[in-house]
């Protein structure tokens, strides 16, 4: 049976995230190096966009719902130590997390997926970005760690849920994938003129394509971390490649 994890589990793991972030980036000798999963940015530039992503959302969820988020004048800092200008938004973060609880009604860019517009859907992708920018970080200062299994089941299926659900018509002929993960978990992505929609599954069924691999491993494939060739693919190849370039309006 699949479950998911709860409001106070997702805090805990968010902040168990974001403290291997900020000590990836301390620790780190030199922040000018490449991160290679974010072309074009330094490992300052990855600490700065972490840092003002965590406040950007602590605006969002404080504002509540609406038509639009906040104007970057409302969230958006440069750093002066950064150490504590990150921890502050770390603390941001988790202070308008809990203040406005997992119910609440917010502003997000998802709102046609099959994840609802709440604060704890908020909390589910802030734990997924967390823990794969922690990546991005390892992976600069060539020490790149698998996401913790727990997370990244999570992870997938927040990410099936949140970010490939859509309304949006699918542009190549209909198909079926299906996501297994080697921790027992399944999933089925159903594609068509009607969209995208995710089902969760008992056990593995066939599929147009079949990926199977680590939940780490398919989390990081579907955020571009690492190419598809990571996993084993049964099936329609082609599919995937669709799927990832696809840019739903």
């Amino acid at each position: 049976m699949h479950k998911t994890l709860g409001f106070t589990e997702l805090l805990d793991l968010i902040d168990d995230r974001s403290a291997a972030f900020h000590a990836a980036v301390t620790g780190a000798t030199d922040l000018g190096v490449p991160v290679p999963s974010c072309p074009g940015w330094t490992l300052l530039d990855l600490a700065q966009h972490v840092g003002n992503g965590r406040r950007k959302w602590a605006a969002i969820v404080a504002a509540g719902p609406a038509s639009a988020p906040p104007q970057p004048s409302a969230w958006e800092s440069t750093p002066d130590d950064l150490p504590t200008w990150l921890t502050a938004s770390f603390d941001r973060l988790r202070d308008a997390l809990v203040t406005a609880g997992p119910d609440a009604g917010t502003w997000g860019w998802w709102g046609d997926s099959q994840s609802p517009l709440t604060v704890g859907t908020v909390a589910r992708r802030q734990l997924q970005e967390m823990a794969v920018h922690t990546y991005d970080a390892q992976l600069a200062l060539g020490a790149p760690q698998p996401l913790p299994a727990a997370i990244a089941v999570e992870g997938v299926d927040e990410f099936l849920h949140t970010c490939f659900s859509t309304g949006s018509p699918w542009p190549h002929d209909p198909a079926t994938v299906v996501y297994h993960a080697a921790e027992g978990r399944d999933w089925r992505l159903t594609l068509s003129a009607a969209g995208a929609r995710v089902e969760r599954l008992e056990s593995p069924e066939k599929a147009d394509a079949t990926m199977t691999a680590t939940a780490s491993e398919i989390q990081l494939i579907v955020h571009g971390r690492v190419p598809v060739d990571v996993a084993s693919v049964d099936g329609d190849r082609v599919i995937l490649d669709q799927l990832g370039a696809w840019e739903p309006e």
